[in-house]
């Protein structure tokens, strides 16, 4: 660097959007400059919310760290990286690779998770892989002749494409604005319509437009029969959404849910956004689909001016998910697709059953459960900030401090997470570091180092690739597993792993990503300059062969088969996706009377790892605050600024208020402030009151209970946390005690409680609880279950019934029993721990289902059907049990074993299918003719 020359061409705190260049047919050329010295060199790179100025701030990592005694102290990365992959062999040794986990960022660059997917999937075949884009999925957004943004404040989220969207307002034909937001925010002052539901009610807001735009015609029929499949389904669905009912559920007047429904039903051109105010609510996914059926509807994909962009909380989200680290499978693979699997397992040169591939990627909230039963002891965090971003806070810190948890943070600050780690290990950051990033319209991006990182610092890469030859990661001809050491060689080898995937880079390269503005994929021999839009010819991915998913239920999120997924035929159509609006199950009531949403502001990014750090910002927006409106807050008798207590069902916050915005009975409460920088031990992280226990209320066989549940409330089919849910009362402070501290025992300081702890250090790894492996208990229930299936035969063949098609029936299910039999008993030595605890179990039930003897008046034929049901429930547990078994005995990856279960559940399913072929075709008869009563002897 040169002398100092400190510039701006403006003050971007101030005028946070800049000035208007109203947009005229083309985009006038628009630069921002901020530079404090001048520069000895220029490289390229693209805006990654990098706020820069933190890069330099002098509380960078710039070394290793090691807890030894309950402190963090230096250490040299040999002696770090020594550590962490003895651990992760004594885990592996003692719990298998599933009890390692790790937990990635929306930050790192594309080939940096490419790295890590090989290490996590490929070198330690484990499931447990997610990421903190699961706290904030979502895609993108531009201006067009009506734009409608759901639950989208992108004037705070996304400031340079706001700034677009200003000048394109302020430009010749404007377009039409529509707006979802329980809160008058500064996107939603620029609407030509502002819809403020309820928080919670997005999805009966959607299908109420859904029912407006059928009812009103304003659906592209033609469009519909050639590209879409399902419409029936969801138009039946949206039927009853009238405007009146939807007003009643989400607060929305009428006359403006009819206003935006008829913009949307008849503009030329439809661009729909969405972003956290969906993502992270009640319903998430549901709600997202319903924004796709509405363009779907109006046939405006694929088409210039058109589509839909749930945009990304992260800059490198995308490739969080193309790579497979959060989720997903490595270019959007199918899990449930073999072809697909072995396809990847070939590509790494791995063995396929090694592959974990038996189930979903675990998401953080199963893995939280997991290290609360101890079966996950080493947890790898990098680029994120779990204990200020996961919900329920108090329990985050809980499981995160454990004692027997090894906890590995990967990070640029010493962040609230890190300071409870074992093993802090400094990482580069952008411009410091040589990747490519995709955003959210596929377009990639090459940035290129500009500086070198401080101190010891290294890049995610080079830990990742360091940590994998410790562990001696090899493919199958003994050759290094990680394809390379440097981000070029590591782009080569994704190359060819996406090639032929929807995000396909095969014929890109960083000489063809240098000196551009990005290239979008598919980028292939077909389109070797990439690909601008898609589906403009109408064809989509949901080929059964190649699409990444089957599918789920919205509403119970159950994913469906390959069978249940045929029966759409979708062949290439887009499936408009239903659903019915469920209300949460936390409602305000008389003590907690405020709906909770929680989101950003402009000046703050994520929990501040990067924005607290910049003085500008940081200076913009000091401290956390509670948004509540004019009417609450004078019922209330609270004042502009005046500090509240906020209180949920999980815990409370200390916070000034801020008196506007959020309509009434609804408050909002920014999520970025931890406790790094706090003056006072006081609580005010906003996820101190986010999701957590509550109460429900059942009944079985009269007696009604209620129990505290902790199950945590995430959506059902992407697993994302619903922040935006929950209620909540304001307090004003006790005059008398003035400030009020909240810092119980759950809300100490987790620097505290790890110290407290005071784990024990490598020496003493290996001093292990006796454990007990459940595998061979239910083996052993299942083994005996079909031993005495074949005993169920015999006896039911005598007493069920005299008709000859169930008893022929009968004798060849028992065949089938005893061969299912014959197929397990192999492995019974070898996977039985308990012959008498399987027998109890089969016994019980064969004694509960099965009526041996008929009440007086009783029937023949009734008999038979109740005893052929018997036989379905009796069928349905030994069916339970060797779906456990499915995907246990691949993770075991004995081939034999797995091979035997699956032989085993196509004995039983051929049996289930004949018990209920039986059933159906008996019953109209038995149970609506009246019949003579036959008495028989008990």
């Amino acid at each position: 660097m040169h002398e100092s020359v400190p510039r701006q061409s403006r003050d971007s705190i101030k005028d946070v959007w800049g000035p208007r260049t109203p947009y005229k047919h083309e985009w006038p050329t628009r630069v921002d400059e901020h530079v404090i010295e001048e520069a000895e060199k220029w490289v390229q790179s693209a805006c990654v919310l990098c706020r820069w100025q933190s890069m330099n701030s002098a509380d960078r990592l710039t070394h290793p760290l090691i807890r030894k005694n309950g402190r963090l102290e230096r250490a040299s990365w040999d002696e770090a990286m020594s550590l962490v992959a003895f651990k992760a062999k004594d885990v592996r040794e003692r719990l298998t690779s599933h009890g390692i986990g790790f937990y990635t960022s929306g930050q790192l660059f594309l080939e940096e998770y490419y790295v890590l997917a090989l290490v996590g999937k490929g070198g330690l075949n484990t499931l447990h892989m997610d990421g903190n884009t699961r706290l904030c999925t979502a895609t993108a957004a531009a201006a067009m002749p009506c734009i409608f943004m759901v639950g989208h404040n992108m004037s705070a989220t996304q400031t340079v494409l706001w700034s677009r969207i200003l000048d394109r307002l302020e430009g010749a034909d404007p377009p039409r604005l529509i707006v979802v937001d329980p809160r008058l925010s500064d996107s939603a002052k620029k609407a030509t319509v502002h819809l403020a539901p309820k928080i919670g009610t997005n999805m009966a807001l959607l299908n109420g437009i859904q029912h407006l735009m059928f009812k009103n015609g304003w659906i592209n029929e033609d469009y519909i029969s050639k590209h879409v499949c399902n419409v029936e389904d969801l138009r039946e669905k949206v039927q009853s959404y009238t405007p009146d009912k939807v007003e009643k559920i989400t607060g929305v007047p009428k006359a403006r849910l009819e206003e935006a429904a008829k913009i949307i039903g008849t503009t030329e051109s439809l661009l729909s956004t969405c972003l956290q105010g969906v993502y992270q609510s009640n319903q998430a996914t549901a709600s997202a689909c319903q924004i796709n059926n509405i363009n779907l509807l109006r046939g405006m994909i694929g088409k210039p001016g058109c589509g839909i962009y749930q945009m990304n909380g992260q800059p490198t989200a995308q490739n969080n998910r193309e790579a497979g680290c959060d989720g997903e499978y490595p270019g959007f693979r199918n899990n449930n697709n073999p072809e697909h699997m072995k396809e990847l397992a070939r590509l790494w040169n791995i063995d396929y059953e090694k592959l974990p591939h038996w189930s979903q990627p675990m998401h953080i909230q199963n893995m939280l459960n997991y290290i609360a039963s101890g079966t996950i002891e080493m947890f790898w965090i990098s680029g994120t900030n779990p204990l200020v971003s996961l919900p329920n806070l108090p329990r985050a810190r809980e499981l995160l401090t454990k004692p027997e948890l090894f906890v590995v943070c990967q990070d640029i600050f010493m962040t609230e997470t890190a300071a409870i780690a074992d093993v802090v290990l400094p990482a580069a950051q952008w411009a410091e570091k040589t990747g490519c990033f995709t955003n959210v319209d596929r377009t990639v991006h090459l940035s290129h180092q500009a500086v070198e990182p401080p101190g010891e610092a290294k890049s995610d890469l080079a830990i990742w690739v360091d940590f994998a030859k410790r562990m001696d990661f090899r493919d199958k001809d003994g050759n290094p597993l990680i394809p390379g050491e440097t981000p070029e060689e590591i782009f080569e080898a994704w190359k060819r792993l996406s090639k032929g995937r929807p995000c396909d880079y095969s014929a890109m390269t960083y000489g063809k990503l240098t000196g551009g503005s990005g290239i979008q994929w598919p980028c292939n021999d077909d389109h070797p300059n990439g690909k601008e839009r898609l589906f403009d010819d109408g064809h989509f991915f949901t080929d059964a062969e190649y699409c990444e998913s089957f599918g789920h239920d919205l509403e119970t999120g159950a994913p469906y088969t390959k069978d249940q997924y045929l029966a759409l035929n979708p062949a290439g159509r887009a499936i408009l996706k239903p659903s019915h609006y469920i209300p949460s199950e936390e409602e305000p009531d008389g003590d907690f009377p405020l709906r909770l949403s929680t989101g950003r502001n402009v000046y703050h990014f994520h929990t501040r790892t990067k924005t607290g750090r910049s003085r500008a910002l940081q200076e913009a927006c000091p401290e956390p605050y509670i948004q509540i409106s004019n009417e609450d807050a004078a019922d209330a008798g609270i004042k502009d600024g005046e500090e509240v207590l906020v209180r949920s069902r999980r815990g409370a916050v200390q916070l000034k208020a801020q008196i506007g915005k959020p309509a009434k009975g609804q408050v909002f409460l920014p999520f970025h402030f931890g406790y790094w920088d706090a003056k006072y031990e006081r609580a005010r992280a906003a996820n101190e009151l986010t999701m957590g226990e509550f109460s429900f209320h059942f009944a079985v066989i009269g007696y009604a209970f209620t129990a505290n549940s902790r199950l945590e409330r995430w959506d059902p089919v992407s697993k994302q946390p619903r922040f935006k849910d929950g209620a909540v009362r304001i307090e004003k402070l006790p005059e008398a005690n003035g400030e009020v501290q909240i810092h119980t025992k759950e809300q100490q300081s987790p620097t505290e409680k790890r110290v407290a702890h005071d784990k024990q250090n490598a020496a003493d790894i290996g001093h292990d609880t006796k454990r007990e492996r459940h595998l061979e208990l239910w083996f052993g229930a299942t083994y005996d279950s079909v031993e005495l299936l074949t005993e169920i035969y015999a006896s039911l063949i005598p007493n069920i019934t005299n008709e000859f098609e169930i008893l022929q029936g009968l004798q060849i299910l028992k065949s089938i029993a005893q061969s299912t039999c014959e197929i397990l008993e192999p492995f019974v030595e070898k996977y039985t721990a308990d012959e008498q605890y399987g027998k109890r179990i089969s016994h019980a039930l064969r004694d509960s289902v099965f009526p041996y003897g008929q009440e007086e008046g009783d029937t023949h034929a009734y008999a038979a059907l109740a005893g052929l049901l018997g036989l379905q429930v009796y069928l349905s547990n030994i069916e339970g049990h060797l779906n456990a078994l499915v995907p246990a005995s691949l993770a075991l990856w004995d081939l034999h074993f797995s091979d035997a279960i699956g032989a085993a559940m196509r004995n039983i399913a051929r049996s289930q299918s004949w018990v209920k072929h039986q059933i159906t075709v008996r019953s109209p008869q038995t149970l609506v003719v009246p019949s003579l009563i036959e008495r028989r002897d008990v």
